[in-house]
């Protein structure tokens, strides 16, 4: 008798890194997965949730690439025809700067059922955790989250419009080219606007950096911190408990429910 599963792929959100963080959805299918491919910015504690999964690192980290984004591609495609189902878990939501569409449209492509579970994005929840509303009344009215870099490494011109607004501005991988970002805004006499950095949101060693356009880069060289981190810009900077001791780190406080 053939007890081969039939394939499918799930495509799960894990959230900003707190495994608490992760949707009940999205976990339920990770104990069910028979195989896990995860990025580099998933906390790996979740992988101890599918403990006889194979597991398969497809991610990036600072100069190197496990693989490309094809043969990702193609080995979910794989997986899923060998093994049943599998969980494609990326950090944050999967369609935010994730590329996780691409990933859908390659296996449905090939007759493979996939699904979706959105994930909570880094670009509200890890201002949230640092205190930050991305909109106040009053104070912003919208906000907008841009990647600070193209794909050929440029930075991203839209930048140049986003300046140009009110509206909060958050910019996901970004610190490699926080400098050009701050000089966009000094060319608009833009120095004196609040602005942040919070660097490894949501886990245990959190730390938010607080300052404003002028000093923010200098700040963040001073710190020399080389972990993933969010750029926050906008009036609503002020509202972090980081703004109450401008230009210093503080140690984010969290409760999670066990």
């Amino acid at each position: 008798m053939n007890t081969k599963e039939n394939p499918q792929i799930s495509l799960v959100g894990a959230g900003p890194g707190d495994i608490d963080l992760i949707s009940v959805k999205g976990l339920d299918r990770l104990k069910k997965a028979r195989v896990v491919l995860y990025d580099a910015l998933v906390n790996e504690e979740l992988l101890t949730y599918a403990p006889t999964a194979k597991k398969i690192f497809v991610g990036k980290r600072k100069g190197y690439k496990a693989y490309e984004q094809e043969e990702i591609n193609q080995l979910l495609v794989e997986s899923a025809n060998e093994f049943g189902h599998v969980v494609r878990l990326k950090g944050g939501d999967s369609f935010v700067f994730g590329r996780g569409m691409e990933e859908i449209q390659f296996a449905r492509k090939y007759q493979i059922p996939t699904e979706v579970i959105p994930g909570i994005s880094s670009s509200i929840s890890v201002p949230a955790l640092a205190g930050i509303p991305v909109t106040h009344r009053g104070v912003s009215n919208s906000f907008f989250v841009l990647s600070a870099t193209l794909a050929d490494g440029s930075l991203n011109p839209e930048l140049k419009k986003a300046v140009q607004l009110d509206a909060t501005i958050v910019i996901l991988m970004g610190l490699s080219q926080l400098e050009k970002i701050t000089r966009l805004y000094q060319e608009e006499s833009k120095q004196d606007l609040p602005a942040a950095v919070i660097y490894n949101g949501s886990l245990p060693d959190q730390k938010i950096l607080s300052g404003n356009i002028e000093t923010i880069t200098g700040l963040h060289q001073q710190a020399g911190i080389e972990g993933p981190g969010v750029i926050v810009i906008g009036n609503v900077v002020a509202f972090s408990s980081a703004a109450a001791h401008s230009e210093t780190f503080h140690e984010a406080k969290s409760t999670c429910l066990s």
